[in-house]
């Protein structure tokens, strides 16, 4: 006879919230039912999944080895629930974004909110490392991200149109004039850059490399918008992608005559996470977008 759904539900509930009285309270049910749902769980198997002191209880070590299986059973479960339910129309529900700017991803969520009101959007940004984690870990839905890695197997990607980095300074510096630089007359000067594990600064630090130069002079500072508050400071000169250096009086942009600074960033979802209604509206909604931008 295989095992009882109801055996398994009742012991993950346990395990879950350490306790019996809780556990009863979440399923709905009696803890008396709670309680011999799970000792005759233990019977049958000959085994204790559970050492009871008193009021506070434990896992055995069988236990904790059936948790962490129950642990993705219901997971599966409750993305089967949510999968039916965004099958019907979408009146409601929440789509959790990541991003690394605001400056491609609000176009795009602007666009699905206006066909999907409804809808609830959150936005956390990060850097690329941030991003890629709460993408698998789960802690978003879809992600805006530069340059991911093509061989990873578990994303799901679409392609938005490539941009550049560009230098800027601030309207007193030397450079506010000129129409470009190079690589050798950036590296004499002192560069402001993001923390390590942002796109633009990797991005740059490898053209750099590339070019047989050292970066002597750097300033890091966390985030764009302080490496802009530093560079019309006259702290020095920041790198920045050309579609966020939003319009500053302050700051002049100017192009790398001797390197390629191009950057790519897609719209990035787990394989497994497409299928959930919400994601897959907006997954149709970008991809049409593209088409019509092409």
């Amino acid at each position: 006879m295989p095992i009882s759904h109801a055996h398994l539900r009742s012991f993950h509930a346990v395990a879950t919230h350490g306790s019996f009285t809780r556990a009863s309270e979440m399923l709905n049910i009696t803890q008396p039912t709670l309680s011999g749902q799970v000792k005759e769980l233990e019977e049958r198997y000959g085994t204790r999944l559970f050492i009871r002191h008193g009021r506070r209880i434990e896992l055995t070590d069988i236990g904790k080895s059936a948790f962490s299986i129950t642990r993705l059973i219901f997971r599966h479960e409750e993305e089967v629930e949510h999968l039916l339910q965004s099958a019907r129309a979408l009146t409601s529900g929440l789509l959790r974004v990541g991003a690394d700017s605001p400056y491609i991803a609000t176009p795009l969520l602007a666009q699905f909110q206006r066909l999907y009101p409804g809808i609830q959007i959150s936005i956390q940004y990060g850097n690329s490392q941030q991003l890629m984690s709460w993408i698998v870990s789960r802690s978003c839905d879809v992600a805006f991200m530069p340059n991911i890695p093509q061989e990873d197997e578990r994303l799901y990607s679409i392609p938005l149109p490539p941009g550049r980095l560009v230098v800027f300074v601030n309207q007193d510096h030397d450079w506010a004039e000129r129409r470009s630089v190079t690589i050798e007359e950036l590296v004499m000067q002192r560069i402001v850059l993001r923390e390590k594990g942002s796109l633009t600064r990797s991005i740059f630090e490898e053209a750099v490399a590339q070019a047989g130069q050292l970066l002597p002079d750097v300033m890091e500072i966390s985030g764009r918008e302080g490496v802009r508050e530093a560079v019309a400071a006259g702290f020095g000169v920041g790198i920045v992608a050309e579609n966020e250096l939003v319009a500053d009086s302050r700051l002049r942009a100017l192009p790398v005559s001797n390197a390629e600074l191009a950057h790519a960033e897609y719209v990035v979802c787990l394989q497994e996470m497409r299928s959930l209604r919400v994601n897959d509206a907006f997954l149709e909604m970008v991809n049409a977008s593209q088409k019509d931008s092409s």
